[in-house]
């Protein structure tokens, strides 16, 4: 079984000191250890933005794809060889923005996956932009007087869509995190994980110390019932998505469970030699 320090590389962190992904990195080592995973046995697909060198620093296989792209690549992988744990990582842009057609059919496929979002609310890579989980009003550079647009809610969206394990976590709660994405990683389906992720550079609203006031923990509500879909879309309606814990889980199979003669065994290790007969026949049949 692999330890923590296995799981970390030696190349060095370009975040800013105090960039809420750095929790969330050390979280997701913490959980790959406890599910008992192996580096030779994980890969992880990051997006673009802040979060996208997550995977340099997690010591396993490693994509980093465009921008937007991260699911795909993620499905692609996990279908490609079901012997891997495949973990996808991005930021709200990443998934909510460019990504969010990849996004939604993802949860409706429930491949037997996990998504970590790091969500900071601010284009934080490109200078301080809104993003799309920006609460309206929020000053930036290019929006000086506030902006006009309303957030997406990703939490009530996979919800609603039709996800089978939806989490939420806050950056600076390591234990609660890390418990977290090890539940989403033992689910079997597709788990998402959103993670309130502070930037520490460009946004100044919606910080550690505000989150901290304003955060509701669903584990300390005995009366939540997180097998509930319409309890989960009406506190996440009333409370503005501003919860901790699991919001939503259910009994699934996952879809490579579910495809007509899928075989468990990898692409890569199964026979393909076809034989000369067969071989003849197939070009035979283009004439």
């Amino acid at each position: 079984m692999a330890t923590l320090q296995e799981f970390k590389t030696a190349e060095k962190s370009w975040w800013c000191p105090g960039c809420g992904d750095f929790g969330v990195l050390a979280a997701m080592q913490k959980a790959l250890v406890a599910v008992g995973a192996e580096p030779s046995t994980t890969a992880i697909v990051a997006g673009i933005g802040c979060s996208g060198k997550l995977g340099n620093y997690i010591n396993s296989y490693n994509i980093h794809v465009t921008h937007g792209r991260t699911l795909p690549a993620a499905l692609g992988l996990k279908l490609g060889n079901r012997d891997l744990l495949v973990l996808a990582a991005g930021g709200d842009g990443d998934a909510y923005a460019i990504g969010m057609g990849h996004f939604m059919h993802a949860l409706r496929r429930n491949v037997n996956m996990t998504y970590i979002v790091m969500d900071n609310h601010v284009y934080g890579l490109t200078k301080g932009q809104t993003s799309p989980t920006s609460d309206s009003g929020f000053k930036t550079k290019t929006t000086p007087k506030g902006s006009i647009d309303r957030p997406v809610h990703p939490l009530m969206l996979a919800v609603s869509a039709g996800a089978t394990f939806v989490a939420q976590g806050f950056s600076s709660w390591q234990p609660q995190l890390a418990r977290l994405i090890q539940q989403g990683i033992e689910h079997p389906g597709f788990a998402l994980i959103n993670v309130i992720s502070p930037c520490v550079t460009y946004n100044k609203v919606n910080t550690y110390d505000w989150y901290k006031k304003t955060l509701t923990n669903l584990d300390d509500d005995p009366d939540y019932d997180s097998h509930n879909r319409p309890q989960a879309l009406a506190r996440l309606d009333i409370t503005d998505e501003l919860v901790t814990g699991i919001v939503y889980q259910e009994e699934s199979e996952p879809y490579e469970a579910q495809i007509p003669g899928f075989r468990d065994v990898p692409l890569a290790h199964q026979d393909w030699h076809v034989d000369d007969e067969t071989w003849n026949q197939i070009l035979a049949s283009f004439d």
